[in-house]
C-alpha cells in the first residue's frame, strides 16, 4: 500500500498559473495524493478554478480561504490541513507524470542505504517564464557548510520532520524556507536525490522579485545561519551566493550551445 503524499499550495489571486499547477498534479501517476490549499482571500477567479478542478479531480482537494500574513503563514495553514505521510510544497509545476513517484522512491531507497536519519528527497529544477527556461538548477548532493542547499520547491519531507522540527518561522519575510532547511539539515539529516528536473518553478518570487528583496534575503540568510548556530555565517552565505552565480552562468552557457 502506497503512502499518502500531501501537496501544500498557497494562493492569492493566482488565476494566471493555478490551473497549470493543478493540471500537472492531476497528470501524476502516484495513486495517493491530497492537495491542501491555503488561499489568502483571493478576489479574482482563483477559488472558482480550484472549485471546478476539485469536482473532477481523482485526488482529494482541501481548500481553506482566510487572511494570512504571507506565503509562510499560508504554508503553515496548508500543512495544518494535511494528513499525508510525505509533505511537499507545490506552488509550481511538475514537469513529468512520475515526479511524485520518483521522489517517494528516492526516500525509500535512501532509507535502505543510509545509516543516518532520512528526512526526505529533492531533485533538480528549472525557473521558467511560460515555455522559456530562464535558469536551470542542478542541485546535486552536498552539505550546508559549503553553501549547498536543496531547492525548496522540490523538497519532499516526511511528516515526522514537521512534527520534530516544527513549521515555518513567519518572522522571516523572504527566507523562512532557507531557515527551515537549515533547521532540519544542520544535524546531518540525509536526503534522497533525483538527478532530474521534476519541477518547473514560476520565475519571480518573494526573494528575487526586486534588488531590495534580494538584499533582504541575504540579510535574512545570515540571520538564519546565526540563529541555528551555523558558522561562519558570512562565509557560508558568500559560498552560497557564488553557487547561485555559477548556476546562472552555467545555465546561460548551456542555452547558447
Amino acid at each position: 500500500m502506497s503512502k499518502k503524499v500531501s501537496l501544500l499550495l498557497t494562493t492569492y489571486n493566482s488565476e494566471a498559473y493555478i490551473g497549470n499547477t493543478l493540471e500537472s498534479i492531476e497528470a501524476q501517476d502516484y495513486p495517493d495524493i491530497e492537495i491542501c490549499i491555503a488561499d489568502s482571500l483571493s478576489s479574482d477567479s482563483t477559488l472558482a478554478i480550484i472549485d471546478e478542478f476539485s469536482t473532477r479531480s481523482r485526488y482529494k482537494v482541501i481548500c481553506d480561504s482566510k487572511k494570512d500574513s504571507g506565503i509562510y503563514e499560508g504554508l503553515n495553514n496548508a500543512y495544518a490541513l494535511s494528513s499525508g505521510d510525505y509533505i511537499q510544497v507545490m506552488n509550481d509545476r511538475l514537469t513529468v507524470p512520475d515526479a511524485i513517484s520518483k521522489l517517494v522512491k528516492a526516500i525509500e531507497e535512501e532509507e535502505r542505504s543510509s545509516a543516518g536519519e532520512v528526512l526526505g528527497a529533492h531533485s533538480d529544477l528549472i525557473y521558467a517564464e511560460g515555455d522559456k527556461v530562464i535558469r536551470y538548477w542542478h542541485m546535486g548532493r552536498g552539505h550546508i557548510g559549503s553553501g549547498w542547499m536543496p531547492a525548496h520547491p522540490t523538497l519532499m519531507l516526511k511528516r515526522e520532520v514537521y512534527e520534530k522540527y516544527g513549521t515555518y518561522d513567519t518572522s522571516y519575510i523572504c527566507s523562512a524556507d532557507y531557515e527551515y532547511m537549515l533547521r532540519i539539515l544542520k544535524n546531518g539529516g540525509q536526503l534522497g536525490y533525483v538527478p532530474e528536473v521534476l519541477i518547473s518553478m514560476y520565475y519571480g518570487g518573494t526573494s528575487n522579485s526586486t534588488k531590495s528583496a534580494y538584499i533582504n534575503s541575504i540579510k535574512e540568510a545570515i540571520h538564519a545561519l546565526k540563529a541555528n548556530d551555523i558558522h561562519p555565517a558570512f562565509f557560508i552565505t558568500a559560498l552560497r551566493t557564488l553557487r547561485v552565480a555559477w548556476q546562472f552562468i552555467a545555465s546561460k552557457a548551456s542555452h547558447r550551445v
